[in-house]
């Protein structure tokens, strides 16, 4: 997700200095004082949960701060839009879900458009990108035997989803697998399911993946490089503060992560954010996709195995810290895309990462805001967004450079894909 802010984010922000305190790192940034208070509920919680059982690791810190169930942010709190902490592309420009539409439109039909086919989106936000998509699908009559299946755990969510999806919604607060609602805007009975886990996604249909500013969310853990070998930064109270507060520390001995993880021969990092549970979720679909067909399409901001400290927070679009408040604001970092190619070795076929301003661009996005700016029948302010809109997603000053386009297929289809090369990774 990305705030208004992070458009101009000074790399500085991402240099933190580092202070070795009584055997523990303790780091902290330049701009923003660690110690401040954090009396929010999900921070009694963690204060209750470290005194019991010690440090924890960031992912942790990080899965509980983002959906915890009762104090969460992603459950409780209103984070996409103006008056949320982030902007994304599809709230912006409806052409951003047009050209994602004609991307799997385009690839699906290369293999033969096999039916029936399902179209599964991994945290749709307020469901304003599948919408798009659908949209599309309409048009070119390409919604019999598709059906659309939402990976979303906020209830909050799933509602905002529904109301904008369906004619006819009753979304049950128990609910813990899918419902199956009818698509109202399609006009076209479009099956609709809204599920807790990808593994409640049927395995015997072929499948098309969608993962807008996802991945980003996913619990990271930080490994720093020491003297004695790698060790993992970890969240701990800070004894110092009159409040209930928190602040890093490093790990006197190897945890499990730091063992288990190898850097590749050449990386010269000294600080490292390793997200196993986007490997394992990316291990799962490419054995997906080589049984039952299928590819991903993923889209977030992220490097290509250079950077090494980019966990942060946003809160109303400004930068905040991850440690203050938790609960009340988003937490992020940028997605390895090399890490994620390396998960996929021998697994999967993998295409960029490739920067939105060229893949957008490929596809002709430009040549699509023309066309809708001859439109008498659209308003000068509706022309004035869609303007603006597309100039922000593919202006490399703003999300054009920041923001990758990363995708998978099955090894199966090497050849045909060397004959037909994939759409914006050529």
């Amino acid at each position: 997700m990305i705030p208004t802010c992070i458009l101009g984010l000074r790399s500085s922000f991402l240099n933190r200095s580092r202070l070795l305190v009584a055997g523990l790192v303790r780091y902290q940034s330049s701009s923003i004082p660690l110690v401040q208070s954090s009396a929010t509920a999900l921070a009694r919680q963690l204060n209750a949960k470290i005194k019991s059982t010690g440090p924890i690791t960031v992912a942790d810190y990080m899965k509980e701060v983002l959906v915890n169930p009762t104090a969460g942010y992603y459950p409780t709190q209103e984070s996409i839009g103006a008056k949320g902490d982030f902007i994304t592309s599809p709230e912006l420009c409806q052409i951003f879900g047009e050209m994602i539409a004609i991307w799997i439109l385009n690839e699906w039909q290369k293999v033969g458009s096999p039916k029936p086919m399902q179209l599964v989106e991994l945290g749709p936000g307020k469901g304003t990108l599948i919408s798009d998509i659908l949209r599309v699908f309409k048009h070119f009559d390409q919604l019999k035997e598709v059906s659309v299946h939402l990976i979303e755990l906020s209830q909050k969510l799933r509602e905002a989803q529904a109301k904008l999806l369906c004619s006819e919604a009753n979304l049950g607060k128990d609910d813990a697998q899918q419902l199956n609602i009818t698509s109202g805007f399609a006009q076209v009975e479009c099956p609709i399911f809204w599920h807790h886990h990808l593994s409640e996604v049927p395995n015997d249909a072929f499948t098309c993946v969608i993962a807008h500013e996802f991945f980003d969310a996913l619990p990271v853990h930080k490994l720093k490089k020491t003297e004695q070998g790698w060790r993992e930064i970890l969240v701990d109270i800070d004894p110092n503060s009159p409040d209930i507060s928190f602040r890093y520390v490093l790990s006197r001995e190897p945890t499990p992560m730091s063992q288990l993880y190898k850097p590749e021969e050449g990386d010269k990092r000294t600080e490292l954010e390793i997200c196993p549970s986007a490997g394992a979720l990316l291990q799962n679909l490419a054995d997906r996709f080589t049984e039952d067909g299928g590819f991903l399409l993923l889209a977030d901001y992220g490097h290509n195995g250079e950077k090494g400290d980019t966990f942060r927070g946003f809160s109303n679009h400004q930068l905040h810290d991850p440690l203050l408040n938790p609960g009340s604001a988003d937490l992020t970092a940028d997605v390895d895309f090399n890490y994620l190619s390396r998960c996929l070795k021998s697994k999967a076929l993998t295409f960029g990462p490739v920067t939105q301003e060229k893949f957008l661009k490929s596809l002709g996005i430009e040549v699509r805001l023309n066309l809708l700016l001859q439109n008498e029948k659209l308003s000068a302010e509706h022309k004035k967004n869609l303007k603006s809109g597309v100039e922000m997603m593919i202006n490399p000053q703003e999300m054009g450079k920041r923001f990758k386009f990363f995708s998978i297929f099955p090894e199966i289809l090497a050849d045909h894909l060397k004959k037909f090369p994939v759409l914006g990774f050529d």
